[in-house]
C-alpha cells in the first residue's frame, strides 16, 4: 500500500488472491480519515460532487477525532533526545520544563502526523485546508452557497491572502445577497479552535526555546503549493465572465517556486538535430522531443557495442527482469564500454561513440532548457529490453511501471514524495533511442494517477525525449511484445555533489586518450575491475 510501484509485491498479491480463492485484503495500517479524503478527491475529480461532499465531510470529522487522540497520546512520557548524554543534569524546574516542552512539541506536530500516510515520511502538504478548498467548490456545484461560503471562509483562516478563494468567497456573497447576510456566515468553529491552539503552541515553543537555550524552527505546516500538478486536484478561481452564468474553471495551482526559473526553447546547438514537439505539444511541463540526434550509422554502431558489453540485470543487482518477468533487461555504463574498448573486446572507436553521444545529449538538454548552471551526469546507462518468447500472450503489464525520476509516485494520494529511496538529486532526464525494429515499447507520460496517458512516443533511431525529473512528469514504458528495444538512458543533476563517479573516471580516461595512447599501467584504470 505504501509502495504502489513495487511490481514484485503486486504480483505476489495477485498470486495470493488466486491461490486463496475469493479474498478481501485489508490494509491494517490505513487511517480512515485518509481513506475518506482520498475517496472524496476521487469523486471530486469525476465531478460527483454530492459523493465528494459526503466523503470529505466524513474525512474532516475523522481528522478532528484523530487530532483529539493524538493530543491525548502526547501526554505520556517523552524522550528529550538532545539531553541523552551522561553530563546532562537537570533540576526539578528544568526537568518539568523540558518534559512540558516535549509534550507541547508532540502536540504541535499532530498536524504533520495526521497528514502523513502510512509508510511515508513526508506529509501531504496543506492537508487540512485542502478539505475546505475542495468542499467550497463542491458545495457551490450542488447549489448550497451558504456551505460554500462557510468552507471558503474556513480555508481563508489558514491562507487569508489566497486570491483564488478570496474571489470565490466574494462571488458566493454576491449569490447570497438579498437572502442571507453574508456577515452571519462564519468559518467553522473546529477550524478556528485548532488554528488558535496551533498558533499558541508555536508561540510557547519559540518562547521556551529562547528561554531554555535550545534551537527550534517552526515548520511550514500549511504550505499551499505541494508537488501536485494535475489539473483537477486543487480547486481554483471562479469567474462570472460568460453571459449565461458563472464560469468555473479547475486550473493548476502554482507549483513551488523553484530555485531556478523554468524555461525552454533554447538553441539545439547541432544543425542536424530536428525539433519535433515542445512541452505544450506534449501536454506537460519541461518536455521536448527531438529527432536526428544521432545518425542511422551511429545507431547501428551503438547496437553492435551494446551486444558486446551489456550484462543481464546491470544496474539492478543482477536481476534479469527487474520490472517485468516477461522481458530480459540488460545494460552497461560508459566506463565499462571504455574498459572493454581498451581491452580490445569492442572497437575503442565504438566505445568512445557511447561517451561522445551522451555528452552531445547533455549539451542539448542544458541548452534547450536554458539552464543558467552546469548540468552534470547523474547516471548514464545503455539499456536493452528483450521480449521473452512464450510469455507475451495476454500481457497486461508494462515494460517499466509508471514512475517519476526524483520522487516516489503515489497515485492514490495524488502525490510524489521527494524522499529516499528516490534519487531526489536528479533534475533532468533523457532517453536516446537506437532502434525501431520491435513491437510495443512506446514511452508514455501520464497524469499523477499513473493511468491517464497525456503523450505517447514511438521510439526510433536518433529520437530523444527529455524532461524534468520531478512529479510533474510521471512516465513509463509499454510492454515490449516482440524483439529488442535499446536506448541510452541519461539522468542529470544540477548539484555537482551528485556527479556520476564512473563518468568522472571516464572523463579522465578520455582526456588521457586524447593526449596519447597509454598503456594499462599509466591509465589509472584496472582492466580486471568489475564495473
Amino acid at each position: 500500500m505504501a509502495n504502489p510501484e513495487h511490481m514484485e509485491i503486486q504480483q505476489d498479491l495477485e498470486n495470493y488472491k488466486t491461490t486463496s480463492g475469493k479474498v478481501s485484503l485489508i490494509d491494517q495500517e490505513a487511517r480512515q480519515h485518509m481513506e475518506d479524503y482520498s475517496a472524496g478527491v476521487r469523486h471530486y475529480d469525476r465531478e460527483e460532487y454530492e459523493l465528494a461532499i459526503e466523503f470529505l465531510e466524513r474525512a474532516l470529522k475523522g481528522y478532528y477525532s484523530e487530532d483529539e487522540d493524538c493530543q491525548i497520546m502526547c501526554e505520556g512520557p517523552q524522550r528529550f533526545e538532545e539531553h541523552e548524554y551522561l553530563d546532562y543534569k537537570a533540576g526539578l524546574y528544568e526537568a518539568v520544563a523540558d518534559h512540558y516542552m516535549q509534550v507541547l512539541a508532540c502536540k504541535h506536530d499532530c498536524v504533520r502526523e495526521l497528514a502523513t500516510r502510512s509508510g511515508r515520511i513526508s506529509p501531504i502538504e496543506n492537508f487540512l485546508p485542502l478539505h475546505y478548498d475542495y468542499l467550497q467548490f463542491a458545495y457551490y456545484r450542488v447549489g448550497d452557497y451558504v456551505k460554500a461560503l462557510e468552507c471558503a471562509k474556513s480555508y481563508l483562516l489558514f491562507h487569508p491572502d489566497d486570491e483564488d478563494v478570496l474571489e470565490n468567497a466574494g462571488y458566493y456573497e454576491g449569490l447570497l445577497e438579498g437572502t442571507v447576510d453574508p456577515a452571519t456566515i462564519k468559518p467553522r468553529k473546529e477550524a478556528k479552535t485548532l488554528l488558535r491552539r496551533h498558533k499558541l503552541e508555536s508561540h510557547l515553543l519559540q518562547v521556551a526555546a529562547a528561554g531554555l537555550g535550545y534551537a527550534y524552527t517552526e515548520p511550514n505546516y500549511w504550505n499551499r503549493y505541494g508537488p501536485r500538478q494535475d489539473e483537477h486536484s486543487v480547486p481554483s478561481s471562479i469567474s462570472s465572465e460568460p453571459e449565461d452564468g458563472p464560469r468555473l474553471s479547475l486550473t493548476k495551482k502554482p507549483m513551488p517556486k523553484p530555485d531556478r526559473e523554468l524555461k525552454e526553447g533554447g538553441p539545439l546547438l547541432y544543425s542536424d538535430v530536428k525539433f519535433v514537439y515542445n512541452s505544450q505539444q506534449l501536454n506537460g511541463t519541461q518536455r521536448v522531443l527531438l529527432d536526428n540526434v544521432i545518425s542511422e550509422e551511429q545507431c547501428r554502431e551503438l547496437h553492435r557495442v551494446a551486444s558486446g558489453i551489456m550484462l543481464a540485470g546491470d544496474g539492478y543487482r543482477g536481476k534479469t527482469s527487474p520490472h517485468t518477468p516477461n522481458e530480459r533487461f540488460e545494460g552497461a555504463t560508459v566506463l565499462k564500454a571504455l574498459k572493454y574498448g581498451y581491452e580490445g573486446r569492442v572497437p575503442l572507436k565504438s566505445a568512445r561513440l557511447f561517451y561522445d553521444i551522451s555528452e552531445k545529449a547533455r549539451r542539448i538538454v542544458e541548452s534547450y532548457f536554458l539552464l543558467n548552471s552546469t548540468l552534470y551526469f547523474s547516471y548514464t546507462h545503455l539499456v536493452c529490453r528483450t521480449a521473452l518468447s512464450g510469455q507475451q500472450e495476454r500481457r497486461n503489464d508494462l515494460s517499466h511501471p509508471i514512475h517519476a525520476d526524483n520522487c516516489l509516485l503515489d497515485p492514490e494520494a495524488n502525490e510524489c514524495w521527494k524522499e529516499p529511496p528516490a534519487y531526489t538529486f536528479r533534475d533532468y532526464s533523457a532517453l536516446l533511442y537506437m532502434n525501431a525494429d520491435f513491437e510495443g515499447g512506446e514511452f508514455i507520460f501520464t497524469e499523477m494517477d499513473a493511468k491517464t496517458v497525456t503523450a505517447s512516443i514511438k521510439p526510433k533511431c536518433g529520437r530523444m525525449i527529455s524532461f524534468s525529473s520531478g512529479g510533474e512528469n510521471p512516465h513509463g514504458v509499454k510492454a515490449v511484445t516482440k524483439g529488442q528495444r535499446c536506448a541510452v538512458a541519461l539522468w542529470f543533476t544540477l548539484d555537482p555533489l551528485y556527479r556520476e563517479l564512473e563518468r568522472i573516471q571516464a572523463d579522465e580516461v578520455i582526456a588521457m586518450l586524447d593526449q596519447e595512447h597509454l598503456g594499462p599501467s599509466e591509465m589509472n584504470i584496472n582492466p580486471k575491475d568489475e564495473l
